[in-house]
Parts: C-alpha cells; sequence; structure tokens
C-alpha cells in the first residue's frame, strides 16, 4: 500500500468529503468533538462533496468540508498547512457565518442548530502544549456552559508527538493517521477497531486511485513546493536588502570594506557597490 498525504487537498476531501462514504467523517466528528452517547453523530449529509480540478493546474474548488448530521448540527472541517495572518479572526467569522445563515430574517431563534469547527493545523496555534484542545464560551466565573451552539476543536499536528505503541484514544489514533499517513505502508491494527478509521485508510491507498485523482494529487503537490519556493525567494531577497542597508551605513560612517564584509557577510565587491 501506497498512503497519501492527508495534509493534501485532494486527499483531504476523498477521505473527509465523499459523500458515498461517509464513515471517515462521522468516525473524525465524534473523535475531534468527543462525543457520547446519544449526543454522538450517526449520520451526515456533506454539502461540498469531493472533486478534483477539472484541469491540470486549476486549484481544488473546496477548501473545507460542510456536513450536516442527523439532528440538524453544522460543521466545518478544515485543514490549514501555513499559518495565515488573522486566522483565529477567520475561523470565527465562518462558523459564526455558518450559524447565522440557518435561518432567514424573521424566522424564530429556536430553528438555529449547533455549529461546530474543527481545524487541523499544521503549525502552533496557541501556547497549551495539548495537541487537541477544544474551546466554549465559559462563564468566567463559574465555568457555566450557557452559550454551546458554537465550539471550537484544533489539532495541532507539531504538538502531536504520541508513538503507535502509545494511542490511546479515538482523536490520538486519527490524529497519527493524519500526520503520519504517507510513511505507512499497511493499515495499522488499531485501525481495524474503528470502521471509520479504517475506511480512511482504504481511500488514502494511491493504489487504489484513478489517474485523474492521481494527476491532481500531484498538481496540488507541485503548486504547494512552487509556492514555499517562491516565499523562499522572497525571504532571502530581505535578508539581503537587510544587510544591504547596514553595510551602507557602516561605509557612511567610514569603516572599512573588510571590516563590514566580516559583519554583514556580504562580499567585499558587493560592498564597495554600494
Amino acid at each position: 500500500m501506497q498512503f497519501a498525504d492527508v495534509k493534501n487537498d485532494i486527499a483531504f476531501r476523498k477521505i473527509f468529503g465523499n459523500e458515498q462514504k461517509t464513515a471517515p467523517l462521522i468516525s473524525f466528528l465524534n473523535a475531534s468533538l468527543e462525543l457520547e452517547g446519544e449526543h454522538r453523530v450517526v449520520s451526515v449529509s456533506i454539502a461540498n462533496p469531493y472533486q478534483f480540478p477539472r484541469i491540470a493546474g486549476e486549484k481544488a474548488t473546496i477548501l473545507d468540508v460542510r456536513a450536516t448530521d442527523q439532528s440538524g448540527r453544522k460543521f466545518v472541517v478544515e485543514m490549514q498547512v501555513a499559518d495565515k495572518t488573522g486566522f483565529d479572526k477567520r475561523v470565527q467569522y465562518y462558523i459564526s457565518r455558518d450559524y447565522s445563515m440557518q435561518i432567514d430574517k424573521g424566522e424564530d431563534y429556536p430553528l438555529l442548530h449547533p455549529a461546530y469547527f474543527i481545524g487541523i493545523l499544521d503549525f502552533p496555534f496557541g501556547t497549551d502544549t495539548d495537541y487537541h484542545t477544544r474551546h466554549l464560551i465559559l462563564n468566567k466565573t463559574t465555568n457555566e456552559h450557557l452559550l454551546k451552539d458554537i465550539q471550537f476543536s484544533f489539532i495541532e499536528l507539531s504538538k502531536f508527538t504520541k508513538e503507535m505503541h502509545e494511542l490511546e484514544t479515538p482523536i490520538d489514533k486519527w490524529t497519527y493517521f493524519i500526520k503520519y499517513s504517507e510513511e505507512l505502508h499497511v493499515i495499522p491494527d488499531f485501525a481495524n477497531e474503528d470502521e471509520g478509521l479504517k475506511t480512511a485508510f482504504i481511500e488514502a491507498d494511491k493504489y487504489q486511485w484513478s489517474k485523474e485523482e492521481l494527476k491532481a494529487y500531484d498538481n496540488v503537490t507541485i503548486k504547494e513546493q512552487d509556492e514555499r519556493g517562491e516565499k523562499e525567494i522572497i525571504a532571502q531577497k530581505a535578508e539581503k536588502k537587510g544587510k544591504m542597508d547596514v553595510a551602507k551605513k557602516m561605509k557612511d560612517k567610514g569603516m572599512p570594506s573588510n571590516d563590514i564584509s566580516d559583519l554583514t557577510g556580504l562580499t567585499e565587491d558587493e560592498i564597495d557597490l554600494l
């Protein structure tokens, strides 16, 4: 078996956005939100089902998976691989919008159903050392949980360090799959205990994918590599400009070129041209 990197947009939506195979999404929702008993998700309908780009190089059309369960609760599951400015405000806006758009002007507020945002993050978010955090609206003094309709769950992959033999909870096992899927070559025993997770492994096996899916997967990978390369070039140029600015000030003060070179790392020829 050759499993795909779940952090790739195509693989992520193929696993969690497949309206024909919703067991992985149901299992993941219950695990990430710690839903038990009568509160567990039993069935879901997906608002933006999986589809891969229509032409080579086209950006994937779905950035997240939106679903509604049997009781009307709304869920947004998103994979975020880069620390975006204003991420905290954006996720609050997203889930608040999804919550408020359930009813039209003049309709009764009791028709509103709870809305949950689940973020899988490939960067640190907050100072908590736990990789999985739940965020609720609580009374500051009593911790009473009266405002229950909007909740957040974040899974920070960079903080997840458990080995396979240390996995205990369902979210441990799901996070291990999401972070390390590309490094595995067989379905681990722990996945056989959860039909949804086992199905996720099967769906992630690239040997079972169509040529179109593999091509779309590679296109996303290439695009991500190109974007990383562009960012590195920009950073290098900014660093070089900073050194040149400092060197110019040193030169204006009469410092010898060889001393400036030692301090900035610039060549003497570069300094002489300032």
